[in-house]
């Protein structure tokens, strides 16, 4: 029994939880992960991973009339017996629904991010714009409708307390493989190494540094705590405009995207993990994975009180405001000054991972969803 995981955009970084769906069925199913490429190439962090992508190439159709032409040959692609959309979206979600109506099937829906949210973030004229444009093939009003069809899906697994309360379903957050990313199998040294790091102190943001993740405050904050603190900013483009301007901080050192695989091989540089939310409708219903990615490593972090982040790091994290430049640092200072406290809140933060949001937990959940959708199909 072979699972299509369908992505909205495999040159995107929400092809990370499509991945991450994948690796947590492969043990017992073959899975593809399947979906257009709007980009020139798979996202950077998910090739050679060891997940089978089945991208269609776009090209110039990135828009209706001309991505019309390609709704047949998306939905052929998702050949397996089991459908699973990845993200409310109509290249995802509805691209299932299109592929079940040509061969009946179970299809579940994943839902990690309140999509309609990131289409508010520009207040209401903004939103009134975006709901106008009919061209975008993941636009506000296709993506409103996918909102509209959430019943039509045989069972929902979502990431947060708050797509929960909102679309119902398991909740299987952005888990990660303990075991794997043992931190005593990775040379802190060689990782300081490449970063180009020798005694200074480092504060780490791993992830895809948009606006709502508050790297802007982040920056500003290790200006504030100073001495030999080091930011060092992975997955930053260091060519675009926000990349130039964090670049020009003498503190702050950019490194590029880097395969998921290698992520362990340079988050155990870190002295604290910063993860500065800021609070606003593209967060509201969003947990960030690289709060797994510092847990499952045994990182101290510091991050904000945003969506179900206090439930995560319940007793083994730090939370400030969201927005909070002052207490960000404070508290980034209190973590550096402070080594023997900020191992123990490591160790605490590794271990509820082990119990809460590893492989392990979330397959115990998510395999019976599967195995029931299957058997109610039959």
């Amino acid at each position: 029994m072979k699972i299509s995981i369908l992505a909205f955009d495999l040159s995107d970084n929400a092809t990370g939880r499509a991945d991450l769906l994948a690796r947590l069925l492969a043990p017992r199913w073959p899975v593809e992960v399947v979906g257009p490429r709007f980009g020139d190439d798979v996202w950077r962090p998910a090739r050679g991973g060891g997940v089978s992508h089945g991208a269609l190439a776009v090209g110039g159709a990135r828009r209706y009339p001309r991505f019309a032409g390609h709704w047949r040959e998306l939905a052929a692609r998702a050949d397996g017996d089991v459908l699973y959309a990845s993200k409310l979206r109509p290249t995802s979600y509805g691209a299932a629904l299109l592929a079940r109506r040509r061969r009946r099937r179970p299809l579940l829906l994943d839902i990690d991010d309140w999509e309609v949210g990131f289409f508010r973030r520009a207040g209401a004229w903004g939103t009134l714009g975006r709901a106008l444009n009919v061209g975008n093939p993941n636009g506000l009003p296709w993506t409103w409708l996918m909102e509209r069809l959430v019943g039509r899906a045989d069972a929902i697994t979502v990431a947060s307390r708050f797509l929960q309360r909102r679309f119902g379903g398991t909740l299987i957050p952005h888990v990660r493989d303990t075991e794997a990313w043992d931190p005593a199998r990775y040379d802190r040294e060689a990782a300081r190494a490449r970063i180009g790091i020798d005694a200074e102190r480092v504060v780490m943001f791993l992830g895809t540094p948009r606006g709502h993740k508050g790297v802007d405050d982040l920056v500003e904050a290790v200006g504030v705590v100073g001495g030999d603190v080091r930011l060092v900013l992975v997955g930053a483009d260091a060519t675009g405009e926000s990349g130039r301007r964090w670049a020009a901080r003498p503190w702050v050192r950019l490194v590029g995207e880097i395969p998921f695989d290698d992520v362990p091989r340079y988050l155990v540089a870190a002295d604290a993990v910063a993860i500065p939310q800021r609070a606003t409708s593209d967060t509201v219903g969003q947990v960030p994975a690289k709060i797994f990615d510092a847990m499952a490593l045994g990182r101290p972090i510091v991050s904000t009180a945003v969506s179900m982040i206090p439930e995560i790091l319940d007793g083994c994290g730090v939370l400030v405001p969201p927005g909070n430049v002052v207490a960000l640092a404070t508290a980034l200072r209190q973590l550096l000054d402070d080594p023997a406290s900020a191992a123990e809140l490591g160790r605490r933060a590794r271990e509820r991972c082990r119990e809460h949001y590893s492989f392990t937990a979330a397959r115990a959940a998510l395999f019976p969803i599967v195995e029931r959708a299957v058997a109610a199909m039959r």
